[in-house]
């Protein structure tokens, strides 16, 4: 394999790992934007869908574990049934405001006779101490991604920033500035052998025209024109030449 063909391989493989790389830079961004401006925020949806990130492991022991995240689809309460999960705003007095995802046990009515649901979490099995009343629920529970909520975490803290987003922005910067002089420097050397071919051919051809002028202005005096072969050599003096006819 000649270096002409190993230096394209070569070439193909470090574009496509640049792009490769600024694809992971853009999705990293991307994902950082979307998740703050939707996860866990109660008056944000996508097609009616919410996400939420687990702070808890109430429903490890059959769905979901603390880190997850969660996507929650928008729900007329009326359409729940016994045994579908559902997240809500807590009204207990030791979670309250809080968003909570468990399952329901049954339905049930408040004292005032409004319709509410007794949840409980899978872990422990134990009943929700307040019923959740159709107002406080947010959505039925579709499905989870598992870590993704820590992955949001770290995403979201100082050291996640620098590793995720900032240096892979520097590093792809860095591989362009190089690039770039790479580049400049390539162009420079062709610009300088361009203009050493033109100070060389000009140069001939000003040898050319001047070797021409002597011969014509040899011709036209009737004097021969000098050759190497005319010239003595250096080290011979004149007198030294032999003699005519030797």
């Amino acid at each position: 394999m000649d270096k002409e063909r190993v230096k394209k391989i070569f070439d193909i493989v470090k574009t496509v790992l640049v792009w490769v790389f600024v694809a992971v830079s853009v999705f990293m961004m991307v994902f950082t934007i979307f998740s703050v401006n939707t996860f866990d925020r109660d008056d944000r949806s996508v097609f009616g869908y919410k996400f939420y990130i687990v702070t808890s492991d109430s429903m490890k022991a059959t769905d979901f574990a603390a880190g997850d995240l969660i996507i929650v689809k928008e729900v007329d309460p009326t359409t729940l049934n016994e045994g579908d999960i559902i997240t809500f705003i807590s009204q207990n007095e030791d979670s309250f405001n809080e968003t909570i995802t468990h399952k329901i046990r049954s339905l049930t009515t408040t004292d005032a006779g409004d319709p509410a649901f007794i949840t409980y979490g899978t872990t422990t099995g134990e009943n929700d101490k307040v019923p959740v009343e159709y107002p406080f629920i947010r959505g039925q529970y579709k499905t989870s991604l598992a870590g993704v909520g820590n992955f949001f975490d770290f995403l979201r803290s100082p050291a996640g920033y620098v590793c995720c987003i900032l240096l892979p922005f520097v590093l792809l910067i860095g591989s362009q500035l190089i690039n770039f002089i790479k580049t400049f420097r390539e162009y420079r050397q062709e610009q300088q052998a361009d203009k050493d071919a033109e100070i060389n051919a000009e140069r001939q051809r000003m040898e050319q025209e001047l070797a021409e002028l002597r011969a014509q202005l040899a011709e036209k005096n009737g004097t021969p024109v000098a050759t190497p072969l005319d010239t003595p050599p250096a080290n011979i003096s004149p007198t030294d030449a032999p003699p005519a006819g030797e």
